[in-house]
């Protein structure tokens, strides 16, 4: 299963001064082993700037909080925001989500932007996970990292922009493969 080889590699990476959230915790290896397995299918991927300290650092996913995944723990607006809009749209369960580092750059209470170092150690990981996916890059940092067009990130009052960028880049997909489970 690559998909796990994917989490073990990533789990034994040292990225920069990044925190790796996946080397001491089989908890966060196997949420990310089982969501990789059940977006193996996904056309799409979003890809946004580095696992945040109230998201992936916690969770163990992209775009995502401990909260939306048991109901308690901390929240993130950015994952609120990025799950709701996909959920409006029907495409919550058929677009992988992703960071350009996919480790956390900052403290536990604190983010930061990857340095140049970090994203190009992060690179594999990206190109393994994007290749064969149409990509939509969530922010600046991702669209420089991927070189490729993209949508505002939704933190700092980016809601709206962040939605509107996503409708529009989903309606260039043909419905059929839009509204495809990643899981089919």
């Amino acid at each position: 299963m690559e998909h796990l080889e994917l989490v073990a590699r990533l789990a034994g990476a040292r990225i920069g001064a990044t925190f790796n959230q996946y080397t001491a915790s089989e908890l966060r290896r196997e949420r990310l082993g089982g969501y990789l397995a059940a977006r193996e299918g996904a056309e799409t991927i979003l890809v946004g700037e580095a696992a945040g300290y109230r998201g992936a650092r916690v969770s163990g996913l992209a775009f995502t909080s401990e909260r939306q995944l048991t109901g308690s723990g901390p929240a993130e607006a950015s994952a609120t925001i990025v799950h709701r809009v996909l959920a409006e749209l029907g495409l919550e369960d058929a677009v992988l989500l992703w960071n350009v580092v996919p480790t956390h750059p900052g403290t536990a209470s604190s983010n930061r932007r990857p340095t140049r170092a970090e994203v190009a150690a992060a690179r594999p990981f990206l190109a393994e996970l994007t290749c064969g996916r149409r990509v939509v890059a969530v922010g600046r940092v991702a669209a420089e990292a991927l070189d490729a067009p993209y949508v505002r990130h939704p933190s700092h009052g980016g809601a709206q922009a962040f939605a509107e960028g996503l409708r529009a880049a989903f309606a260039t997909i043909p419905a059929r493969r839009a509204t495809r489970a990643a899981f089919l």
